[in-house]
């Protein structure tokens, strides 16, 4: 499966996502700890009411995450999924869903009936 070009192409297009999205919410994340140990008058900074700028970078720290699981999500959604699909039911012999039900049960849909009859 490894030297399939599919499999290939698949790992690429994860890659092409993970890494950049990765870096850039890294260097976020160390701006603002780098700006909190040492700009430490800057972030104290009032913008309104009791709110200074620490606090908004902190709330935009999880907005940041939120934001990059739900980019991921649709990215994957048109990139990643149609063809993991594809290399699923080719090894498998089946739907994608049997791979997923056997990775979280253990027990395919076929094999949960073939059990049921059995019982009877």
């Amino acid at each position: 499966m490894h030297d399939d070009p599919r499999f290939r192409e698949l790992r690429r297009r994860l890659l092409v996502f993970v890494f950049p999205m990765s870096a850039a919410f890294f260097s976020w994340y160390l701006l603002y700890v780098l700006m909190s140990a040492y700009a430490r008058d800057t972030m104290a900074t009032v913008l309104f009411g009791q709110v200074n700028l620490a606090l908004v970078f902190g709330v935009l720290q999880f907005v940041t995450t939120f934001g990059i699981a739900v980019l991921y999500a649709r990215y994957a959604a048109r990139r990643l999924d149609p063809l993991a699909g594809e290399l699923c039911e080719e090894l498998d012999g089946g739907t994608p869903d049997t791979a997923a039900d056997t990775v979280s049960g253990g027990i395919n849909a076929s094999d949960r009936n073939e059990t049921e009859e059995a019982r009877r």
